[in-house]
């Protein structure tokens, strides 16, 4: 099942669960506007190239649309729409005065030089500023974009608007108007969440063993944040294959031989690690399984044998529907990605709104904000599971689902 149905499939049972009309439903499932563009732009040896280029602005009912641009050659309409729809939950399930919006180009960014990038990129910001801007809609990074291609976009739509106050565009370098706490924003919203429930479950972290699939960028980020806290981290993995140690990993010795570009798998400081592949890895006894890898890595052939009874989901969409359900019935509690990953579009919001008020936060008020923000958020979605007898992903698409209504009614 394509990310698509499955965004359409959880926005059905949600409006099932809360009765929700059918004109709102209908409206859920139909983006307020697409934009599709042909990019003309030089490559260094003289020639002309054309790729294809789309922005989709599901909703601008609770403020600008919001979402990333993605550059990958196998970019299609229906998974943009897909991911601009949860980013409009995404959102609103944190409360921020923001819509949802996606945008990408069909490229291998590989096959470009540095130079072609950004005349690439310059054309495309040119393609869509009349509906992007501070009050319309605020791209961000997402698949193969970056900082630098952020700066681009705002410099380009400065030039034609006039507007330099960056506000266009979040995730920026930090001398260009980016946030401080970007950089560990989506890891970090996760541990917030998580140990709102753990307090309030009566939880020891240091009773807590932590399987964590994806160990990129923020599942680095989760396991040396979470480590910090107590917690023992016994399992790891990349791309390449999985490490297991009961006794609980060095995450600094572990991190800085990730960084030097070895496999995890190679890694080794004496003590009794365990190689073994990702598939086994998920099915490892643990307490707490974070999925920080790909989607649809918990399927209806692997699910009943989850051991974790707590699942974070720190990727988009790695549990499908099906697994679900199974999940459910074996009485795992799962914190869905539209709440366990918001903290990247919640500090990506706390940019645009510094640059929209001329300020600069520091770090510590950002996670400051940020931890208010993911503990509120938990909790109104844990009344509304109590409210509807559901689980937490379902209850989460009914809170925002109820705010984006009220905003279409007001």
């Amino acid at each position: 099942m394509s990310l698509y149905e499955n965004t359409l499939q959880q926005f059905k049972k949600a409006a099932d669960t809360m009765k929700l009309s059918q004109s709102m439903l209908d409206r859920l499932n139909s983006p307020e506007k697409i934009l599709e563009v042909n990019i003309d732009f030089k490559k260094d040896d003289g020639s002309q190239m054309i790729v294809k280029g789309f922005r989709v602005q599901h909703s601008t009912v609770r403020g600008p649309a919001k979402g990333g641009i993605r550059f990958h050659p196998q970019v299609d309409m229906g998974e943009v729409q897909a991911l601009a729809g949860w980013m409009s939950i995404k959102c609103a399930v944190m409360d921020l005065p923001l819509g949802g919006g996606k945008g990408g180009i069909i490229v291998d960014p590989h096959a470009l030089s540095e130079t072609e990038k950004e005349r690439m990129t310059r054309a495309f910001a040119r393609a869509i500023t009349p509906i992007i801007g501070p009050n319309k809609d605020v791209p961000a990074p997402d698949v193969y974009t970056n900082a630098q291609i952020m700066d681009w976009i705002a410099d380009e739509y400065g030039k034609i608007t006039g507007d330099t106050s960056g506000a266009v565009i979040t995730g920026k370098s930090l001398g260009n108007g980016g946030s401080e706490g970007r950089d560990t924003a989506t890891a970090q919203g996760g541990v917030y969440m998580f140990e709102e429930f753990r307090e309030t479950a009566g939880l020891e972290a240091k009773n807590l063993k932590v399987v964590i699939q994806g160990f990129g960028n923020a599942g680095m980020h989760k396991a040396n944040i979470l480590h910090g806290l107590g917690y023992s981290i016994v399992g790891l993995s990349d791309s390449r294959g999985a490490i297991y140690n009961i006794l609980g990993f060095d995450i600094e010795s572990v991190m800085a031989h990730k960084l030097s570009g070895k496999k995890l798998s190679e890694y080794s400081n004496g003590d009794d690690i365990q190689k073994i592949s990702n598939e086994e890895l998920l099915e490892t006894d643990c307490d707490i399984l974070v999925l920080a890898a790909l989607e649809n890595q918990i399927t209806d052939k692997n699910a009943k044998n989850i051991s974790a009874p707590y699942i974070i989901e720190l990727a988009n969409g790695p549990i499908t529907p099906q697994a679900d359900e199974i999940l459910q019935r074996n009485g795992k509690a799962v914190f869905p990605d539209i709440l366990a990953n918001a903290g990247g579009v919640t500090v990506s919001c706390y940019e645009w709104m510094q640059n929209l008020a001329k300020e600069k936060w520091t770090r510590s008020e950002v996670q400051a904000k940020l931890k208010i923000q993911m503990s509120t958020s938990y909790n109104a979605i844990k009344d509304a599971a109590e409210e509807f007898s559901t689980d937490l992903r379902t209850a989460a698409y009914i809170v925002a689902i109820r705010r984006i209504e009220r905003a279409f009614h007001s």
